[in-house]
């Protein structure tokens, strides 16, 4: 069976789309800064693909054959009409965040700077560090102020 013309058209704008859109597209290229800290860029990368088409009666045709004509040989007669179609696609690549590699440390910088809750997820394990030296802080002085009161305390009754 012979190919039909819209599995051509398919093919061609698949075969587009999948040298347009890998992993690379996605996952960027990481760069290096001088300080050794590696920046990978990641995007989103969204596509669309349509194809349709429609095959015309011998009516629709311009050289359509006359009455007086033998129409047995005609297009009509076989059972082939004259195809239209069409194919396209398109792809949308938008950056969403970088992922920062260095310093023993690796963080996901989303664009999007309206994420309060990634701003607060990042903030905390340096609350809890400042926490707990505050609580060392404390205890320190609390220790340090009893034994004060004691040696003042003990000072007093030798006397």
């Amino acid at each position: 069976m012979a190919e039909h013309p819209i599995q051509g058209l398919m093919t061609t704008a698949m075969e587009s789309i999948k040298d347009m859109v890998d992993v690379n597209t996605i996952v960027g290229d990481a760069v290096q800064a001088p300080d050794g800290t590696v920046i990978i860029p990641i995007s989103k990368v969204a596509f669309g693909f349509a194809a349709g088409g429609g095959e015309y009666n011998s009516k629709c045709m311009v050289n359509t054959p006359t009455d007086d004509e033998d129409s047995e040989g005609s297009e009509q007669s076989m059972g082939k009409f004259p195809f239209v179609g069409g194919s396209g696609a398109g792809v949308s690549i938008n950056p969403m965040a970088f992922m920062v590699v260095g310093q023993g440390q690796i963080k996901l910088l989303p664009i999007n700077m309206n994420s309060s809750l990634d701003k607060m997820l990042d903030m905390i394990p340096d609350l809890i560090e400042k926490a707990n030296e505050s609580i060392k802080k404390k205890i320190k002085v609390a220790k340090e102020i009893k034994t004060d009161e004691k040696c003042i305390k003990y000072g007093k009754e030798e006397e």
